[in-house]
C-alpha cells in the first residue's frame, strides 16, 4: 500500500495512464477512418472528368481562333488524300461562254453536242470518245478506225427533232463532260445549263469560226490535257488560213472568181452571201449569191433557176449528190457562163465535204482545194501532198493515192482541169 501521501500521486498517474491509452485507441480509430473516406472520395474521382468535360471541350471552343489553323491543314490535305482516288477530282474551267463550269480534273470519256463539235474532237482525242453526234457516212468507214466508225450514237443538241440528244443513251454510256464548239447560238448559255442539269454532267461551250479554229483547239487542249497535241494542230491550221490569206491578197478582190454554190437534188439552192455556212466561199472568191435573207441553214437558200441565170456565175461549185452529172446535158444551165466554159466543179466530200457541211476543221483541206482550183498560180499548192497530211493529222488515217484520185476525179482530177 502506499502512504497516504503518495496516494493522490499515483492516483494521477493512473488517470494519465488510462487518457494515454484513450487517446491511443482513438488515434487508432482515426488512422482507420480514412479508408472509407477514400472510397468515398474515388466516386467524385470518378465524376470528376464529367466535371472537367468543359475544360476538354475547351480547344474545340478555341479552334476558329487558335486552333483553326492547325485544323485546316489536314482539311487543306483532303484533295491530296482524295488524290489517291482521283488526284484533285475537280478543275474550274471558263468556257467561251463566260460560264465558270466544274469539270473533271482528268477527262477519258466524252460526248459532243453535234457533228461540227464531233470533228474538231475527234482530231484531238478519239480515244475519249463514248458515242457519236451522229452515225458516220458510209464512205468515212474506209477513213475511221473501225472501233470509232461503231461508236454508239448519241444525238446532237441542234437540230431537226429526230436528231435530238438521246438522254437515256448519254446515261447509259456515261460521259464525263459534254463538248459544244462552233458559233454560239443566242441562247448558248441557257442551252448548256440546261444540258448540264438533265444530265447531272458537265456541259462546256468553245466558240470557233474559220478564223479562231486555232485557239478553240488549244482552249480544248487545256480542257483535256492535250494541250501539245492541240497545239500542233493549232499551227496547222494557223498556217493554212495565213496562206488563204496571202493568195487572197494577190489576187485582188478584183481578180476574185464570180463563184456560187449550188446544192439540192435540183440545184437550185445556193450558200447566201454574209451567211454562216458561205464562210470560205465569201473569203475567197465574189459570191454572186445576194439574197434579201441569208439562211442559216446547210440547206441554204432556195432560188429559181431565173435567178441563177441572172447571176451567170463564172464558177460553180456543186455539192456531193447534186445535180453535177447533169448539167451538161440541160439545156437551161447549159445558158450559164461556168457550164458553157466548164467551170463548175463537184466538192470532194469524204469523210465531210472539204467546203464546210457541217463547218468545221473539214473548212481547212476546202481552202486548200479552192485556191489550188481557182488561182493555181498563185495559191501553187500540192494538193496530194497536203491531203495526206491532213488526213493523218486529222482523221488519224493515211490517205491512199486511189483515194485522193477519187475525191478530186470531178474537180482537179478532170482532164480539162489538169491539163489547164
Amino acid at each position: 500500500m502506499f502512504p497516504m501521501e503518495k496516494r493522490p500521486l499515483a492516483m494521477l498517474l493512473a488517470a494519465c495512464l488510462v487518457m494515454s491509452m484513450v487517446i491511443a485507441c482513438g488515434s487508432s480509430a482515426g488512422t482507420s477512418a480514412p479508408p472509407p473516406a477514400a472510397t468515398q472520395s474515388q466516386a467524385p474521382a470518378t465524376a470528376a472528368p464529367a466535371t472537367i468535360a468543359p475544360t476538354t471541350a475547351a480547344p474545340a471552343t478555341i479552334a476558329p481562333t487558335t486552333t483553326a489553323p492547325q485544323v485546316a491543314k489536314p482539311e487543306a490535305a483532303t484533295p491530296q488524300a482524295s488524290a489517291n482516288a482521283g488526284e484533285q477530282t475537280t478543275v474550274v474551267f471558263t468556257d467561251s461562254a463566260g460560264r465558270k463550269v466544274e469539270v473533271p480534273k482528268n477527262i477519258t470519256r466524252i460526248a459532243s453536242s453535234g457533228p461540227l463539235a464531233q470533228m474538231v474532237i475527234f482530231a484531238l482525242a478519239p480515244e475519249k470518245f463514248v458515242g457519236l453526234a451522229g452515225s458516220w457516212l458510209p464512205e468515212a468507214e474506209q477513213f475511221i478506225t473501225t472501233e470509232y466508225y461503231h461508236l454508239p450514237v448519241l444525238g446532237q443538241l441542234y437540230g431537226t427533232s429526230s436528231s435530238t440528244l438521246n438522254l437515256e443513251e448519254i446515261a447509259r454510256v456515261g460521259p464525263q463532260v459534254v463538248i459544244d464548239i462552233g458559233e454560239a447560238k443566242a441562247t448558248i448559255v441557257e442551252d448548256m445549263d440546261k444540258i448540264q442539269q438533265q444530265l447531272g454532267i458537265p456541259a462546256v461551250h468553245i466558240g470557233a469560226t474559220t478564223k479562231t479554229m486555232p485557239d478553240a483547239y488549244r482552249k480544248l487542249g487545256q480542257l483535256l490535257g492535250k494541250e501539245k497535241d492541240a497545239e500542233v494542230l493549232a499551227q496547222y491550221l494557223e498556217k493554212v488560213y495565213s496562206d488563204t490569206l496571202k493568195i487572197v491578197n494577190t489576187v485582188g478582190e478584183s481578180g476574185k472568181a464570180r463563184l456560187l454554190y449550188c446544192l439540192g437534188d435540183k440545184g437550185i439552192n445556193v450558200i447566201a452571201k454574209n451567211s454562216y455556212h458561205a464562210e470560205v466561199i465569201d473569203l475567197v472568191g465574189n459570191n454572186v449569191a445576194v439574197v434579201e435573207n441569208p439562211s442559216s441553214k446547210g440547206t441554204g437558200n432556195e432560188v429559181d433557176m431565173e435567178q441563177i441565170l441572172l447571176w451567170d456565175p463564172d464558177v460553180i461549185l456543186f455539192a456531193p449528190d447534186s445535180i453535177y452529172g447533169t448539167v451538161a446535158s440541160n439545156a437551161t444551165w447549159q445558158n450559164i457562163s461556168a457550164i458553157k466554159n466548164k467551170k463548175y466543179y463537184e466538192v470532194p466530200s469524204a469523210p465531210y465535204n472539204w467546203m464546210g457541211f457541217p463547218p468545221s476543221i473539214n473548212r481547212y483541206m476546202g481552202l486548200i482545194w479552192v485556191t489550188e482550183l481557182l488561182y493555181p498560180e498563185v495559191a501553187d499548192y500540192d494538193v496530194h501532198k497536203e491531203a495526206v497530211k491532213y488526213y493523218e493529222l486529222f482523221y488519224h488515217g493515211k490517205l491512199t493515192d486511189a483515194q485522193f484520185n477519187t475525191l478530186v476525179a470531178n474537180s482537179l482530177g478532170r482532164a480539162d482541169v489538169t491539163s489547164e
